[in-house]
């Protein structure tokens, strides 16, 4: 399937173009449709299928076609498990938005004050997109300067590792700032118990979509050294 089929607006579709994006991915193909209608997903993907694409794509269509009286306000949430994850989705933010006026800021721990104080500007400005790791993310949220009231998509990645991580309860309590009427998307390699458990109570009636969960990417090469 092309990327051109699922008829994103000009400036998504000329940032999908410079990328050298032609064909969609599995995953791509059957979770942007559903995200597009505005449904709730929960999609279990291995890494290496795409599936930050897929949630990115339709997430920044939505924030361009909508008309919002909260222009300072965070739009959409990704909470991810690492501070990686957070900087490697920020990049694919950047090179997807560059021909929009889509913003986006990453926010993760391990850092000094000044890194601080740096996100700290990022988040009272409003960015459209914030990615972040769970615990740096409340730490803002406390002081009382995120806009968050326009808030209208909310996505969790890698959620299983989030769980393993022991960031449930975090989790949780981001969610109790957020408005109760959002998007809410779910993006995992495995489907445990507890991550369906999650979802049931943060979810509205979720498409669910599987895409080999048990199967690893044939490009993903995985190496083991004996130290």
């Amino acid at each position: 399937m092309k990327f051109i089929e699922f008829d994103f607006e000009p400036e998504v579709q000329e940032g999908i173009d410079s990328l050298g994006f032609e064909n969609a991915t599995e995953v791509q193909e059957k979770t942007i449709p559903a995200i597009m209608r505005g449904d709730d997903v929960i999609a279990a993907a291995q890494t290496g299928t795409g599936k930050t694409a897929a949630f990115l794509l339709p997430v920044m269509n939505a924030i361009l076609t909508a008309n919002s009286n909260n222009t300072d306000s965070v739009k959409a949430l990704i909470i991810v498990p690492t501070r990686e994850l957070a900087m490697q989705i920020d990049q694919q933010i950047e090179g997807l938005s560059y021909f929009t006026s889509i913003s986006s800021i990453a926010v993760y721990g391990g850092t000094d004050r000044f890194v601080f104080d740096a996100e700290k500007k990022g988040l009272e400005k409003g960015a459209d997109i914030i990615v972040c790791t769970p615990g740096r993310f409340i730490a803002h949220l406390n002081l009382e300067y995120v806009k968050i009231d326009g808030l209208t998509h909310l996505i969790l990645d890698e959620a299983d590792r989030m769980l393993d991580m022991g960031f449930v309860n975090d989790i949780k309590k981001i969610i109790t700032y957020l408005p109760k009427k959002r998007q809410v998307l779910l993006f995992s390699a495995t489907m445990p118990a507890n991550v369906r458990t999650l979802a049931r109570t943060i979810m509205n009636k979720p498409s669910e979509i599987n895409i080999a969960i048990s199967k690893t990417v044939d490009k993903v090469l995985q190496v083991a050294y004996i130290i």
